[in-house]
């Protein structure tokens, strides 16, 4: 611990790349469920453009007990500590898998979201933007066609579904920031997921890399140190 401090100490510029792990810390459950399904339903027959042309509203349904779960939670010790260490490096970037807002809640800044992001609906014609409670609260008043929209497109969740690409620009400044890291932590993250997880890897980055996890993952190999622990014991030791 004391020669990560010292390195972050140092540092000038630091990414950190997190994945759901951070967020189960917070008491946020996963969105699969127990053995992948919701109402016996596959996820990815779901949150997929397929799944929402064949049946939005019940997209709708499955979004909406996400998000009060979402509401239930707060940060972790460990998003509070990433948005101290931020306010200490001069170029610090946390770059998320999670969809659920805690790293802004926590008083981090510079968030690059790379699903998405569980407060906004998008038109799936025109691309206009609304709050996502919008949407969820006009469903639940009985209102005609909640989730039509005037140009004749329909509002969807603003996340990266199955089969969807990243967001180009989002991607893009993930990738810059991860190149210019001299440090990256790792937290909570699988490392299966792409491509995000190649991130943290020599593909894209020279920085000292450092994976924050209580279980072995596929990025292990590729790191250059792991600490077997959660991240909320870990990070605000290194905020001190």
């Amino acid at each position: 611990m004391e020669d990560l401090a010292q390195r972050l100490a140092a540092a000038r510029s630091v990414c950190v790349l997190t994945g759901s792990g951070i967020s189960a810390e917070s008491g946020l459950p996963t969105f699969r469920g127990v053995g992948g399904l919701w109402r016996d339903r596959r996820v990815e027959d779901l949150a997929s453009p397929r799944g929402f042309a064949r049946d939005p509203h019940l997209v709708w349904t499955w979004y909406g007990e996400r998000r009060r779960a979402h509401r239930s939670v707060e940060p972790s010790a460990a998003h509070v500590a990433l948005a101290v260490l931020e306010d200490r490096i001069p170029d610090f970037t946390v770059v998320t898998q999670n969809v659920d807002s805690l790293h802004l809640l926590a008083g981090s800044r510079n968030v690059l979201e790379l699903h998405g992001k569980m407060r906004e609906a998008k038109c799936t014609r025109c691309d206009e933007r609304r709050p996502l409670d919008d949407v969820l609260d006009a469903l639940a008043s009985g209102a005609p066609d909640p989730i039509a929209h005037a140009c004749g497109g329909m509002w969807r969740p603003d996340i990266v579904w199955f089969g969807e690409p990243l967001p180009p620009n989002v991607l893009e400044r993930a990738i810059d920031a991860a190149r210019r890291a001299e440090v990256m932590l790792v937290v909570g993250t699988s490392g299966l997921v792409q491509p995000a997880a190649s991130l943290a890897t020599k593909r894209y980055t020279g920085a000292y890399v450092v994976e924050i996890n209580p279980e072995e993952t596929a990025l292990t190999a590729h790191v250059d140190r792991s600490i077997r622990a959660r991240a909320s014991d870990v990070l605000p030791e290194l905020a001190v």
